[in-house]
């Protein structure tokens, strides 16, 4: 059976603004706040999955993500601009849930389903890594918070837990999303940014930028048998493979220039 909790993340009135960024900051969702909060909500979520056996630690599957965060994670640290040092930290649980996303500040949730279910390799994790932390480094976040607390749709993050297939700490983890911001679509813009600030960031790595289109083939395979969780906050199309394949030759330059 499905619960539901309604957790309050913006207290804040909501005014006339123009300025998305600006609005969060003046609702106090500024850098700073809003890392730490990530944070806050981060630890909560993995005492309770590690409380309930569901955070994984050891596992292959684990080491695998875990070595190619680690591997770009100083890549990242040169991107970032925000003005704010990323405590770059890794949650992986256990569940077959195709998803995975950063919260605010460098707080990256990896379910085991998206590795395992989609048989990634490690390119191709690296291309979700960079994706997702390409969505941090620009405050993605940030910029749909204000977005959605100017339309009056962020003060009060509902969050529906989901079933036994994910459990409660899984649950929690994507109660976190919603509570930090990435709970809902980004939109395409910002997703194309991400796209194209994941394949510089997994080639700067080392990781051949060309597996981000073999990544997202297999999403679109599995969209069409039913469509991982991942998908509802991450589109999957044709039209964002094209891109890609657009933006491959620059992401490929940078690659064979680390060779």
């Amino acid at each position: 059976m499905n619960k539901k909790i309604v957790m309050s993340f913006l207290a804040a009135t909501v005014v006339t603004i123009s300025g998305c960024a600006s609005f969060a900051d003046m609702a106090g969702a500024d850098s700073a706040t809003l890392n730490a909060s990530a944070a806050q909500g981060f630890s909560k979520m993995t005492t309770e999955a590690r409380q309930k056996g569901q955070l994984d630690t050891s596992s292959n599957t684990y080491r695998r993500i875990n070595t190619v965060m680690q591997r770009m994670i100083p890549y990242a640290n040169q991107m970032n601009q925000t003005g704010q040092p990323f405590q770059w930290q890794l949650a992986v649980i256990k569940s077959d849930t195709v998803n995975a996303y950063v919260a605010p500040g460098g707080k990256v949730v990896f379910y085991t389903g998206i590795v395992n279910k989609l048989n990634l390799s490690d390119a191709e994790i690296a291309a979700v890594m960079g994706h997702e932390m390409t969505h941090a480094l620009e405050e993605h976040a940030k910029s749909k918070i204000g977005a959605e607390a100017l339309t009056g749709l962020a003060l009060n993050i509902g969050k529906a837990y989901a079933g036994d297939s994910i459990g409660q700490a899984g649950s929690a983890a994507l109660d976190l999303g919603s509570q930090v911001g990435v709970g809902l679509p980004y939109s395409r813009n910002l997703e194309s940014r991400a796209d194209y600030g994941g394949l510089m960031l997994m080639a700067k790595a080392g990781y051949n930028p060309q597996a981000a289109i073999t990544l997202w083939e297999k999403m679109n395979r599995m969209d069409g048998a039913g469509g991982p969780s991942f998908l509802s906050t991450h589109p999957s199309n044709n039209q964002r493979i094209q891109d890609m394949r657009k933006n491959l030759p620059a992401a490929m330059a940078v690659y064979n220039n680390r060779r």
